[in-house]
C-alpha cells in the first residue's frame, strides 16, 4: 500500500508538471500510465486511497498559485479536488475489470471532470487536461472535439500506455502504437475549414495597478484614471496619424470596480475617455444589480459615443468564497464578514448572447469565465466572428495563475476558430489567434496599449456541437458502465458461493 500510494501521488504531481509553468507536455500521459498502474488490480477501497494521493499530489502542485490568498484556501480547494479523485479511483477499479479497460478509464476520467466542473457552487474546470494540451499535437483535435474530446484523446494516450506496460505484447501493441500514431496525426493533415470575414482593428488597454499590483479595490480610481488616460493619448497619436483608428477599444475586467453609474468620478474618467476616442469602449465594471441593492454585478458594458450605453455582458461564473458566498443566510452576514469574506454576493449571468459592437458580433468572457466550456462556444454558435476577454489577475499577478489561465485562453482560440484579444489590469494582456499563436502581448505590470488589425471568422468548428455533448455522453456511460460492473461481479460472487455449497454438499 505505501508503494501505491507513493506512486500515485508522484504521478499526480507529474502530471501538473506537464501544465504551466514547467510545460513538459509529454510528462502528461506519463503521469497518467503511472496512475493507472497505481489504481490497476487494486480493491475499491486501496484504489480510493490512490486516487486521493494523486489528487493531492496534482492539485497540490498544480493550485501551488493559490497560497498567494493564504495556505487554508490552498489546502482546502486541493482537498475538496481530491476528493473527487478518491471516488474515480474507486469507479476505476470496479472499471478495470472490464473488457477493453483503457477506453473505459477514458471515458469515466472525462466523467469526472464534467461533474467537477459543475458541482459544488457552479464547480472548478481548473486542471481539466484538454486545458493544458496547447503546444502538443493533441492540440490539433480542439477544433474538432473540443476540451472534452482533448481530454479523452490524452487519456487514451495515458491508458494505451499503461496497458503496453503491464499487457503489451506481440500484435496487440503493435496496434496500439499504431493507433496512437494515426490519432496524433489525423488533425494535423486535416482541420475544419475556416471562412474570415473581413477584420477590425482593436486597442487594447492595460492600464496597470499602483502598489505591488495585487489590489485593485485599494488605488481603483488610480486605476480607472489610468485606462482613461491611456486612452485619450491613444486619441492623440491617432488624430496625428501614428496610430491606426480604432473600432473599438477594450478595457479589462475592474477597469472600474465601482459602479461608473453612481459615482460621479469613476463617470467622468469614461466619458473623458470615450469622447477623446470617438469609439465604442467595452470596459469591465462593478455595477449595483437593479433588483437586489444587497448583490451586485460583474459585467463588461459597452459605451458608445453616440448611442451612448449598449450591450452588456454579465460574468457567468462568480468565484465562490471570493465573489459570492455560498450558504450566507445559513452563517449569517456578521460571520461572513468577521471571515473577510464578500460583503455582496455578485450574482451569475445566465445570457449567452454576443455583444454587438459597431456592427460585428463578439463573444465576452470575464475572467475565470474563460475555463468553462458554456461561456465562449454559445456566443460563438449564436454568430460571435471575434472573441474578448476582460480579466483583472491582479490578485494573482505575482504567481503562475495568470500564465495557466492565459494557456486555457489560446486553448479557446484553437478550440473556437476566433482570434481572441485579451485585456488585463496589468498582465498578461494579448492578442491570439485562431490558431492559439501570440501575435502580439505587453509586458505585465505595465501601462500600455495595444493597437492591432483582428481577423473575423464566421465558420462554426465541429468542437461547437461535439464538445459540449461528450461530458454527458462519459458521465451516463460511465454509470452504466459502472452498474454492469457491480452486477457483473455480484453474479459472480452468487455463482461462487453456489458452487462452493454444490462441492460442500458432495
Amino acid at each position: 500500500m505505501p508503494t501505491r500510494l507513493l506512486v500515485a501521488t508522484t504521478a499526480g504531481v507529474v502530471t501538473a508538471l506537464a501544465f504551466e509553468p514547467v510545460t513538459w507536455a509529454w510528462l502528461m500521459p506519463v503521469g497518467l500510465a503511472a496512475y493507472f498502474l497505481a489504481v490497476r488490480g487494486a480493491g475499491t477501497v486501496r484504489a480510493a486511497v490512490a486516487g486521493a494521493a494523486y489528487g493531492l499530489g496534482f492539485f497540490g502542485a498544480h493550485l501551488w498559485w493559490l497560497r498567494t490568498l493564504g495556505d487554508s484556501p490552498w489546502i482546502a480547494l486541493t482537498v475538496l479536488q481530491a476528493g473527487y479523485l478518491a471516488v474515480l479511483g474507486a469507479v476505476l477499479a470496479r472499471l478495470g475489470h472490464r473488457r477493453h479497460w483503457p477506453a473505459w478509464y477514458a471515458v469515466a476520467w472525462l466523467a469526472l471532470e464534467t461533474v467537477r466542473s459543475s458541482f459544488p457552487f457552479g464547480g472548478f474546470p481548473w486542471g481539466r487536461l484538454g486545458l493544458g494540451v496547447i503546444d502538443t499535437p493533441v492540440a490539433a483535435w480542439l477544433p474538432w472535439i473540443g476540451v472534452p474530446g482533448a481530454t479523452l484523446v490524452v487519456v487514451g494516450l495515458g491508458a494505451g500506455l499503461a496497458w503496453l506496460a503491464s499487457e503489451g505484447r506481440g500484435r496487440g501493441a503493435v496496434l496500439v502504437v499504431a493507433g496512437a500514431v494515426v490519432v496524433l496525426a489525423i488533425p494535423a493533415w486535416v482541420q475544419p475549414p475556416r471562412h474570415e470575414t473581413g477584420a477590425v482593428t482593436v486597442a487594447v488597454v492595460q492600464g496597470d495597478v499602483p502598489g505591488d499590483g495585487t489590489f485593485v479595490a485599494a488605488h481603483h480610481y488610480e486605476v480607472t484614471r489610468s485606462h482613461s488616460d491611456l486612452t485619450v493619448q491613444l486619441a492623440a497619436e491617432v488624430a496625428r496619424g501614428t496610430q491606426p483608428e480604432p473600432d473599438l477599444v477594450l478595457w479589462p475586467e475592474n477597469s472600474t470596480a465601482v459602479d461608473p453609474f453612481l459615482d460621479a468620478r469613476v463617470h467622468g474618467y469614461v466619458i473623458r475617455a470615450v469622447d477623446a476616442i470617438q469609439r465604442p469602449i467595452l470596459f469591465g465594471t462593478i455595477t449595483e444589480d437593479p433588483h437586489d441593492a444587497t448583490k451586485v454585478l460583474n459585467q463588461g458594458i459597452v459605451l458608445d459615443p453616440v448611442t451612448g450605453v449598449g450591450d452588456r455582458y454579465v460574468k457567468a461564473h462568480p468565484v465562490p468564497f471570493g465573489e459570492f458566498v455560498p450558504w450566507r443566510g445559513l452563517f449569517g452576514t456578521r460571520f461572513t464578514e468577521d471571515l473577510g469574506l464578500v460583503r455582496r454576493n455578485m450574482v451569475a449571468g445566465t445570457t449567452r448572447t454576443p455583444l454587438t459592437i459597431d456592427g460585428t458580433r463578439i463573444a465576452d468572457a470575464i475572467c475565470f469565465d474563460v475555463a468553462f466550456g458554456d461561456t465562449l462556444g454559445p456566443q460563438v454558435r449564436d454568430g460571435a466572428r471575434l472573441a474578448v476577454v476582460q480579466t483583472s489577475n491582479a490578485t494573482f499577478i505575482n504567481t503562475r495563475q495568470v500564465d495557466q489561465q492565459f494557456a486555457i485562453t489560446r486553448v479557446r482560440a484553437r478550440e473556437l476558430g476566433r482570434t481572441i484579444a485579451v485585456s488585463s489590469t496589468n498582465g498578461r494582456t494579448a492578442i491570439i489567434d485562431a490558431d492559439g499563436r501570440v501575435v502580439d502581448t505587453a509586458q505585465t505590470r505595465t501601462r500600455q496599449v495595444l493597437v492591432d488589425r483582428l481577423t473575423l471568422y464566421d465558420s462554426r468548428p465541429p468542437s461547437l456541437w461535439i464538445g459540449p455533448v461528450l461530458g454527458p455522453v462519459a458521465v451516463t456511460s460511465t454509470v452504466l458502465g459502472l452498474a454492469f460492473s457491480i452486477h457483473t461481479y455480484r453474479r459472480q460472487r452468487r455463482e461462487a458461493e453456489r458452487r462452493e455449497r454444490t462441492e460442500g454438499v458432495h
